[in-house]
């Protein structure tokens, strides 16, 4: 199992605080899913280079529109900038985006979050999941205990890493892998491992 997994980020419409009537802009999809971010600059015409967290980038780098966002933003302002021209380099992705025409613009979207409506999205493949689509989700052993539930995923060298939270907020981190993870039902939002509940 090798997913391309994403990262799913909070509704855009999440309010700073309670009565301060401040919110995205009502167009703003409220599913967008993480793809990417922006790292650095390329060039002196307004290109960026993005590090991809999917395993197939070119499936979204040919998409005709991102949308781009400030990580920590709970307001989630995202911004859409129609994609001019994409291509893969050393595991990058190098990127013209309409409206960001220099040097000076493509370095203030350093550290920018890339991303895409979930329903703008290619369907995974069978046995590939989204981050998105695993988040929440219940993780219950072979022997039936529940474990806890997705609250996050950590992407490694070796593998992606489930963070399961249970009711008392201890934290598990099981290895998406074949060996451990044996079911993944999106549909009935659990997934069945072989792990012991201690």
């Amino acid at each position: 199992m090798s997913p391309p997994l994403l990262t799913l980020l909070p509704p855009p419409d999440l309010l700073v605080e309670e009565g301060s009537g401040a919110r995205a802009p009502a167009d703003t999809p409220a599913d967008i899913i993480v793809l990417g971010k922006v790292v650095d600059s390329y060039g002196l015409r307004g290109g960026v280079k993005v590090h991809p967290f999917a395993d197939d980038p070119q499936s979204w780098g040919a998409m005709p529109r991102w949308w781009l966002g400030r990580e920590g933003d709970v307001l989630q302002m995202w911004r859409c900038l129609r994609l001019i021209h994409c291509r893969e380099h050393s595991g990058l992705l190098i990127a013209t985006l309409e409206g960001v025409a220099d040097r000076d613009a493509s370095e203030s979207l350093r550290g920018m979050l890339v991303g895409a409506p979930r329903e703008e999205l290619p369907a995974p493949k069978s046995g590939e999941y989204y981050w998105g689509d695993l988040v929440g989700l219940e993780v219950v052993n072979v022997q039936g205990q529940s474990l806890g539930r997705v609250a996050g995923l950590i992407e490694t060298a070796g593998n992606d890493v489930l963070q399961v939270m249970d009711e008392e907020g201890k934290e598990r981190l099981l290895p998406f892998v074949d060996a451990v993870v044996r079911e993944v039902n999106v549909a009935e939002r659990r997934i069945l491992v072989d792990w012991e509940a201690d």
